[in-house]
């Protein structure tokens, strides 16, 4: 199956929250309300140096993502 690379979640056990599914390695869940990172790995340390670097970027890539949705919604 081919998945797009983010994903909108949300769940009625947390209603405030909205999700962003990362599926693409490394996989992540992004909540939104309080900007909480779930890995969905296990990273080596050498791995975690990189990890490090390209969060940020991963990161404001999801925030993005859910941006675009939502205006989607709203046009």
């Amino acid at each position: 199956m081919d998945l797009p690379k983010f994903l909108l979640a949300d769940n009625t056990d947390h209603p405030t929250a909205v999700f962003v599914v990362h599926t693409d390695y490394p996989r992540f869940i992004l909540n939104l309300e309080n900007d909480e990172v779930e890995w969905l790995e296990d990273f080596s340390s050498e791995d975690e140096k990189e990890l490090e670097a390209a969060a940020g970027e991963l990161i404001a890539e999801a925030v993005d993502f859910y941006d675009r949705e939502i205006s989607r919604y709203e046009d």
